[in-house]
């Protein structure tokens, strides 16, 4: 029966988050996550004003501090952050910039004001850190006073209209500092590695050319300092890269462009420039936009793919160096030697969400395709030695690629037993053991199935492997549109025997052989409901169909799961069925018994699973027999398969037997 709902949704059931409520209960809206990584943007968002400041000219040195409490403190020495009395606004400054969202300096910068090309567009890094804050003190020094401000889990200090504090201060000294501690009850994790921040100032360090990132790490009562600096920018940085012998010289290139996304939309500037080399030793390729760098690259990443196969295929055809019926170049062959680092700024960016690693700009990705085939294209007129160079080393990525292919795909059969499945198919979890004598495979539904049989299993020798949802009919489905399924290849992968059929669309799949079998059992494991019966039937007919020889052979297994737990004077027993309840509770001698309906997989403990379902002392298998095969192949037909007369027919004089199970509710 289904179960009443205990609440009722009505117009009083919406409600508003107001204040630090909007970032301190939903943190990964802004921050991308509730974890360390949430809490590292929260730096990287204050870093980036201070940033921001260096690249408009004022200030060369930025200090970042990170303390043992976990606190941490940025410096700069530009202009100071505005935070008196604003009268445009009727507002303090102060309360615009650390206490409302989308508040800041920065929305005209392509009108040609402040921050032209800036890293920091939104408006909300400076308020969401400090709402996400245990606690964030602000000093600024500007116009020749000292501005305090203190701020505690989202709220301002001080007394109304007393918040602010100013003192008189050296007219010549300027810049901004904020230390804060981010708040346990935000993140789930504060403790910042260090290393985290030695990889981004040396980042930053790269792509704004003669700024000093200064990090100092408390340790005791002293401070470890690093600095970074680099005088020439990108251009240093891939020398440094490529070491001393690279096969050709680093090479920077620049240009500016104008133009739109789209033809309503307004037009925009953008600064590119990049600097690239080619070796045989040493690859490396990273994408910069505004100072931040595009982890996961979008348009840059689009535009150098592009430009670069483009650019080095033209060249290897007018130099004739492709031997006969012989295929194109690809980026693999060409990322194998390159070293490139591109370095863009814009006045309008489309970043993929608030974590800035990727952007999506059209025109950017158009710009730059066309910047690197023009600079290409003259670089290799100019320096004819090294563009030989280029194209013969890329000639030997790609032979050598496709001869690796060749031996690869010739090798499959006798090596698909040892290929380490773990990194080819998503989610499967392999045990240590390499013996198939003593390797079991459990396969089950869903993530949560998946975390829980983790917890619970022996990783000597135990290996789990989850479906998503119920999996493609395979008495229904022809073989081309079985094979197209992730979910069944996937599967047919990690069994690693390949596939006693002949069809097209087979993918990597082998032709069947017992012996690249790696498992000694194949364990189904599903939740003990309609739902888990359903998908333990419909893998059962994929390996039926597919590879029957496993059911035949007896590898084949499926795992009861318990459907009652019964507690009984601190003890308890599980059963499989109601008979076996009944049994139970018979057996208890009238004693005071509390029953349970057993939980789905998922949600189990990782002791109470052992117990069940994955200890071999103590669970309970179903061998799949191989004299049921024939009388399973005509129930799975009859089930699942078009004999639509037959199933009406066996549910009429059946179903009354699984009328319990129905939600007539």
């Amino acid at each position: 029966m289904a179960k009443a709902p205990t609440t009722t949704y009505g117009n009083d059931s919406i409600s508003m988050l107001k204040g630090a409520e909007r970032v301190r209960k939903r943190p990964s809206v802004i921050f991308g996550s509730d974890g360390l990584e949430g809490c590292e943007h929260a730096v990287f968002e204050i870093l980036s004003n201070a940033i921001d400041e260096a690249r408009e000219g004022f200030g060369n040195i930025i200090t970042v501090t990170r303390y043992e409490d976990k606190s941490i403190e940025v410096e700069d020495f530009g202009r100071g952050c505005p935070v008196d009395w604003n009268e445009k606004e009727q507002r303090y400054n102060w309360e615009l910039i650390f206490c409302e969202m989308y508040a800041g300096g920065k929305y005209k910068n392509n009108e040609g004001e402040n921050y032209e090309y800036s890293l920091g567009l939104n408006g909300l890094g400076s308020c969401a850190t400090q709402y996400s804050s245990e606690y964030m003190d602000v000093t600024v020094w500007r116009d020749g006073n000292k501005y305090e401000l203190h701020f505690k889990k989202g709220k301002v200090l001080g007394k109304k209209g007393q918040e602010l504090t100013i003192t008189p201060a050296d007219r010549k000294k300027t810049g901004t500092t904020i230390k804060w501690r981010p708040d346990l009850e935000v993140f789930t994790d504060i403790d910042i590695p260090e290393e985290f921040f030695k990889d981004i100032l040396h980042r930053q360090a790269v792509v704004n050319a003669g700024v000093t990132f200064r990090f100092r790490n408390q340790n005791g009562n002293k401070f470890d300092v690093t600095e970074y600096v680099y005088e020439n920018g990108i251009l240093d940085y891939v020398h440094e890269i490529a070491h001393e012998s690279p096969l050709t010289s680093p090479y920077f290139i620049s240009a500016e462009r104008r133009g739109r996304d789209r033809a309503d939309k307004p037009e925009y500037k953008v600064k590119l420039s990049a600097a690239f080399c080619f070796s045989n030793k040493v690859k490396a390729i990273e994408y910069y936009h505004n100072s931040s760098w595009l982890e996961y690259g979008g348009a840059p990443e689009k535009a150098a793919r592009s430009a670069f196969v483009y650019a080095i295929d033209a060249y290897i055809k007018k130099i004739g160096k492709y031997q006969k019926n012989e295929s194109k170049i690809n980026f693999q062959d060409v990322a194998d030697c390159l070293v490139l680092v591109t370095n863009c700024f814009s006045t309008q960016t489309s970043y993929e969400n608030q974590t800035k690693k990727a952007i999506t700009n059209r025109f950017i990705q158009e710009a730059m395709t066309d910047f690197f085939k023009e600079k290409l294209e003259v670089y290799f007129i100019e320096n004819k030695p090294e563009a030989d160079k280029i194209a013969e080393q890329v000639l030997v990525n790609k032979r050598s690629r496709e001869a690796a292919e060749k031996t690869r795909q010739g090798m499959k059969k006798k090596l698909s037993g040892s290929i380490d499945i773990a990194n080819r198919v998503q989610k499967f979890v392999d045990c240590r053991s390499r013996d198939p004598e003593k390797r079991e495979i459990y396969i089950v539904e869903g993530d949560s199935a998946l975390g829980a049989c983790k917890l619970s299993r022996d990783a000597d020798f135990q290996g789990i492997m989850p479906v998503r949802g119920k999996i493609l009919n395979c008495l229904k489905a022809d073989y081309v549109r079985i094979f197209k399924s992730d979910v069944i290849t996937d599967l047919l992968k990690v069994l690693g025997c390949g596939v006693e059929v002949q069809a097209k669309g087979q993918k990597d799949l082998n032709a069947f052989d017992i012996n690249n079998l790696r498992w000694n059992k194949v364990i189904i494991c599903t939740d003990a409901d309609v739902d888990g019966f359903q998908i333990r039937t419909l893998i059962l007919t994929m390996i039926y169909r597919l590879v029957p020889t496993l059911i035949r052979e007896g590898y084949v297994y499926i795992a009861e799961s318990p459907l009652y737990e019964i507690e009984c004077k601190g003890k308890t027993y599980f059963a499989y069925s109601d008979k076996e309840k009944t049994d139970i509770v018979s057996g208890l001698g009238g004693a005071k018994a509390t029953i349970n309906r057993s939980k789905g997989l998922g949600e189990n403990d990782p002791d109470m699973m052992w117990m069940t379902t994955m200890n071999p002392e103590t669970r309970r298998l179903i061998k799949v027999m191989p004299e049921e095969a024939e009388h399973m192949s005509q129930m799975f037909d009859l089930l699942l398969g078009d004999d639509l007369a037959g199933r009406k027919n066996h549910i009429a004089e059946n179903g009354y037997l699984y009328l319990d199970m129905a939600d007539i509710s």
